[in-house]
């Protein structure tokens, strides 16, 4: 599996594994492949993730060098 995909690319194909793990019609190989794949994924996923909040705690950090957290609710104010 290549490192070098997006958060995006990764989520869909991590969906796309799960809809084959659920649909039950693999053989056991097969599901054994498609979890692995599954694991990778999530683990693509996790570091993209972790990189984003890095740079989100890089942009707030104030000058002092004490980062504020401060809780997102998703809006404006």
């Amino acid at each position: 599996m290549k490192q070098n995909i997006n958060f995006e690319e990764a989520m869909e194909k991590l969906e796309l594994e799960v809809k084959k793990l659920e649909g039950g019609n693999m053989s056991l190989d097969e599901s054994l492949e498609s979890f692995e794949n599954a694991i990778k994924l999530i683990r693509v996923c996790n570091d993209r993730l972790s990189d984003a909040e890095r740079r989100v705690r890089l942009l707030i950090e104030g000058t002092d060098g004490i980062v504020t957290d401060v809780a997102f609710d998703g809006t404006d104010g």
